[in-house]
C-alpha cells in the first residue's frame, strides 16, 4: 500500500511523459514503463522490489573480480523498502568502503578456481545456476542516482563468455546501458557496447557520453532495445544512440570534446543469452588497495535507488527472418580488422 500511495502522489505531481520515440506501457500498481514505439511488447521478466528483502530467486551477488574476491564488491548495504531497492555505500570500521553488485548470471572469468582443481589445468570455478538469462528485447531500469562522488552505479547486460569466440555474435557483447562514473565530474552518463574480451582484442564502439538532465522527482529511465541487428539506447523516453552492423552507416554526433554524444556507432550484436547486472563500485581499488579520498567526504546514507528492472519481448521479432545482407554482416563480423 505504501508503494501504491507514493506512486499515486508521484504521478499526480510528475506525470510520465513519453516522446515520439517511446510510449507508455502500464503496469498495475507500479510506475509505467517507457518502451519504443511501433512494437508489440510483452513483459517477460521483472523485479518491482515490493517486499522487505531482496528476492534471491532473481538475483546473485557479484563478489569476485577476475577470479578473486574483490574488496569493494560486497553483499552488504542492500535494502528493499517502500517499494524500491537501495544499494548503499558502506563505510567499514577499517576505513575501507564497499557496496553491492547484483546479477542474474555470472561472467566465467570472475569465478574463482575450485580448491579441488588447484593443481589441474581448468582455470575456472563452479558456476552458480543463473537466475535469468535472455536474448533480445527491451531492458529498462527506473532509478535515482547516488549523490556523492567516489563511486558510481551502472545497469548493464553481460554474457558468460565475452571474447571467447572470434565472432561476438556467438560469445556475447557487454552492453553498458548506463554508467555514472562521469556524472559528478562532467554531468554525463556513459553507455555503449564492448566486445572481443578485455585484452588486446577487446574493442568498444567509443561509448556515448550523454549530457545528464535533471527530472523534477529525480527518477530516471534508462533502457536498451537489443535487436538482432543492433542496439538502441534510451534515456527518460528519448532515443539517444543506436548501433549498426553496416560501417557505411556510422554517423556519430560529437560533443565539445569530440566524443560521441548521440547518433549511430558501429557494433557487433550478441546472438546468445545474456544476464542483467545492477551494480555500484567504490573507486580507487582497481589501481591498488586504497579507496578514493572522495569517499571520505560522502555524507551517509548515500545509495543507488532502483524502482524496477523490466525485460520486454517484441512479439513480432523473429530473428530467423533475416535478409541476406543482415546474414552477411553478422558473418563478416569475425573478420573485423579492428579486433586483430
Amino acid at each position: 500500500m505504501r508503494k501504491i500511495a507514493a506512486l499515486l502522489a508521484a504521478v499526480i505531481a510528475f506525470p510520465v511523459i513519453s516522446s515520439d520515440e517511446t510510449e507508455v506501457f502500464k503496469i498495475g500498481g507500479h510506475a509505467d514503463s517507457l518502451v519504443p514505439t511501433g512494437k508489440k511488447w510483452k513483459l517477460v521478466w521483472s523485479d518491482e522490489f515490493d517486499g522487505d528483502s531482496l528476492d534471491m530467486s532473481k538475483w546473485l551477488f557479484r563478489t569476485n573480480f577476475w577470479g578473486k574476491p574483490f574488496r569493494p564488491f560486497s553483499d552488504k548495504g542492500v535494502e528493499v523498502k517502500d517499494g524500491s531497492l537501495r544499494l548503499n555505500l558502506v563505510r567499514l570500521p577499517d576505513g575501507h568502503y564497499c557496496s553491492a553488485q547484483l546479477q542474474t548470471g555470472s561472467l566465467t572469468y570472475d569465478i574463482p578456481k575450485h580448491p579441488d582443481d588447484a593443481k589441474k589445468f581448468w582455470p575456472f570455478g563452479v558456476y552458480e545456476k543463473p537466475k535469468f538469462m535472455h536474448k533480445f528485447g527491451y531492458y529498462e531500469i527506473r532509478c535515482k542516482l547516488p549523490k556523492h562522488d567516489g563511486w558510481h552505479s551502472a545497469f548493464w547486460i553481460q554474457a558468460p563468455g565475452v571474447g571467447s569466440h572470434p565472432n561476438p555474435a556467438y560469445c556475447g557483447v557487454e552492453v553498458d546501458v548506463m554508467e555514472t562514473y562521469q556524472y559528478h565530474t562532467k554531468r554525463k552518463i556513459t553507455g555503449g557496447p564492448i566486445w572481443g574480451g578485455y585484452g588486446k582484442t577487446g574493442h568498444r564502439s567509443g561509448h556515448w557520453r550523454w549530457k545528464h538532465h535533471d527530472t523534477p522527482d529525480n527518477w530516471h529511465y534508462y533502457g536498451v532495445n537489443w535487436k538482432p541487428t543492433g542496439y538502441d539506447f534510451y534515456i527518460d523516453g528519448k532515443l539517444v544512440g543506436s548501433t549498426t552492423l553496416d560501417k557505411s552507416k556510422v554517423a556519430p554526433v560529437l560533443d565539445e570534446d569530440g566524443k560521441p554524444c548521440g547518433g549511430t556507432l558501429y557494433s557487433p550484436v550478441s546472438w546468445v543469452d545474456q544476464f542483467i547486472l545492477i551494480t555500484t563500485e567504490c573507486h580507487g581499488y582497481r589501481g591498488g588497495d586504497k579507496p578514493s579520498p572522495l569517499l571520505d567526504k560522502a555524507v551517509l546514507p548515500d545509495y543507488f535507488e532502483v524502482d524496477h528492472v523490466r525485460v520486454f519481448d517484441d512479439e513480432d521479432c523473429n530473428p530467423d527472418l533475416r535478409s541476406s545482407e543482415e546474414l552477411r554482416l553478422l558473418r563478416d563480423t569475425v573478420f573485423d580488422k579492428n579486433m586483430f
